[in-house]
């Protein structure tokens, strides 16, 4: 049977019970969808003491591994050996491996270094690497660091590229672990492709560590930009087809006095380029909301617990002016390192609770940008709101927002709440479109919020057409993500003092790795398994397995 024909198959014996769910097969009917049918995982996997579940798929998916943390590197240096653990601690039995798991009378582990984003690239004419008499392939999928070891003093981030046609041997390489003027790279997040600069763009999550750009070749040139993008807690970064660069930050903010609510504190960015592609001269702007007495939304006015302007912001069917405020211009401001959050907040740009990752609807020229909101990440937040309905929220739990403008250069717009999250839609993280209006979001609960609701993460399917104000209707789950066994040991022991717990979804992902402006994210609808269009993402924590999603029963996503 053909892949075509037993996705047909498959979907057409996949029920789902409830009418809670969004459909896809109900969201085509409405909103002419053209992505593959899936049927709703009905609940999330459970998290007990020492239970490692598998991951649970809507059945008309399958997954392979592409890579995973003990992968070993093409190109080891020092300590940086392997796709996802750095050898600071070896063995006991054989010093030049890591030791992955606890097996000495004194139990500790090696650093996991959870490779983060992923993005995804195709160049027809291949890319280099250590070994120059080898073939590496055309396709290629690209990966920051998030944790490091440290050595001589200096944690040790890097770089690596998953060579998707590539045997064992020259799997995965190494690109950098160290700037162009020999620094250490600090731990990183985010990703994207600046088709115009022909570069990748990567943030680190940190507002005292650069903001890079790198080559895709071996080994990549990698520099320091934040001397006209800043410096901040950036995580999720996207082009849109003007050449500018939308920056979504996370630093999560000081705690409400008494209480487990945060007070918003990261802010959405564009960093506008002198020209498309100039990464070294350009505006950086933050986004401004306007309450209703036309003043900014600022992190003063939400600082009281359940503030009018939070109240406002995440009630269903207001609508807000949106402005872009200039906070840094090189040719005015020169070129030295800024940090971004400090201007954003002394140019009263708006803040949210821990906005992470941002895309544009496919179809709308870049008009619509969506972003998330992760929250507060536990149970306990007074503003979390009713944990099944998620009535009365204030973006304690998880949020989506939706900003849309004339154009991508535009200097006003309309931002609106499209989806407020409850106990069993929470902590959301990274967002790709699967298709011309389904949105895929993963959670990014935590280890405190999946003990204090009993469930590991999720990822969901949303239909940007559809209404999410009603409580009953709520997202598809496709997938439940289960927890191995090294996570399952971490949760019960702190990490060891060094590694996270639970396994964390990241890196959603789909793409058909066009490296021109034509391939920019959101420029066309994807067609996932169709003229090269593919689907990652990386089980963060534990073992790092970064998975590519693939029909039922096939083992590879490409027709």
């Amino acid at each position: 049977m053909t892949s075509r024909k037993r996705r047909a198959a498959v979907a057409a014996l996949g029920c789902v019970c409830g009418v809670a769910v969004v459909l896809a097969a109900s969201g085509a009917a409405t909103s002419k969808d053209d992505g593959p049918a899936l049927s709703d995982v009905p609940t999330a996997n459970t998290k007990a003491a020492g239970y490692a579940p598998a991951p649970k798929l809507s059945v008309e998916l399958s997954q392979i591994v592409q890579a995973q943390g003990a992968t070993k590197l093409e190109n080891p240096q020092g300590i940086i050996g392997y796709y996802g653990y750095e050898n600071d601690v070896p063995s006991p039995s054989d010093p030049s491996v890591p030791e992955m798991v606890p097996a000495a009378a004194v139990q500790t582990e090696a650093q996991k270094t959870e490779p983060d984003k992923n993005t995804y690239l195709v160049f027809k004419h291949g890319l280099s690497g250590p070994d120059g008499g080898y073939d590496y392939g055309s396709h290629f999928l690209f990966q920051g660091h998030e944790a490091a070891a440290s050595a001589d003093g200096k944690k040790l981030g890097y770089i690596t590229r998953i060579n998707l046609d590539a045997d064992a041997a020259h799997r995965v390489t190494l690109l950098a672990s160290r700037d162009v003027n020999g620094e250490p790279l600090a731990t990183i997040d985010g990703s994207t492709w600046d088709p115009w600069a022909r570069k990748l763009i990567f943030t680190t999550e940190n507002a005292s560590a650069p903001t890079y750009s790198a080559s895709a070749d071996y080994p990549s040139q990698v520099e320091d930009v934040s001397g006209a993008l800043g410096r901040g807690g950036y995580e999720g970064v996207q082009n849109d087809s003007a050449g500018n660069l939308w920056i979504v930050e996370d630093i999560g903010g000081a705690s409400k006095p008494s209480t487990t609510a945060r007070i918003p504190n990261s802010f959405v960015y564009r960093y506008v380029p002198r020209k498309p592609g100039e990464l070294k001269s350009g505006k950086l702007q933050v986004l401004q909301v306007l309450n209703d007495a036309n003043q900014p939304v600022t992190v003063e006015s939400q600082t009281p617990l359940s503030s009018p302007d939070q109240v406002a912001l995440h009630t269903y069917g207001k609508s807000f002016e949106a402005r872009w405020v200039t906070i840094h211009d090189t040719a005015v401001d020169g070129s030295t390192p800024f940090n971004a959050n400090t201007l954003a907040k002394q140019a009263h740009g708006t803040p949210f609770k821990r906005p992470e990752n941002g895309v544009f609807r496919p179809g709308s020229k870049f008009r619509d940008f969506y972003f998330d909101e992760t929250g507060d990440t536990n149970a306990t937040s007074p503003e979390n709101g009713d944990p099944v309905t998620g009535v009365g929220g204030l973006g304690g739990w998880t949020s989506l927002f939706k900003l849309e403008q004339s154009s991508p250069s535009a200097n006003n717009g309309t931002l609106t709440l499209f989806y407020k999250g409850n106990e069993a839609h929470a902590g959301f993280d990274n967002v790709t479109f699967l298709s011309r209006s389904r949105l895929l979001v993963v959670e990014d609960a935590g280890d405190t919020l999946h003990s204090q609701r009993n469930a590991l993460d999720s990822g969901f399917a949303f239909d940007v057409f559809t209404d999410y104000s009603n409580p009953a209707v709520q997202p598809l789950r496709w997938l439940a993500q289960g927890r191995d066994a090294s996570a399952t040991i971490d949760s019960a022991n702190g990490g060891f003092g060094k590694n996270d717990s639970d396994n964390e979804l990241t890196g959603v992902h789909v793409s058909d790795g066009d490296p021109s402006t034509e391939g920019l994210l959101g420029a066309e609808s994807p067609k996932v398994w169709k003229d090269g269009w593919r689907w990652f993402y990386t089980q963060q924590h534990g073992d790092n397995p970064t998975f590519e999603v693939v029909p039922a029963g096939d083992v590879r996503g490409d027709d």
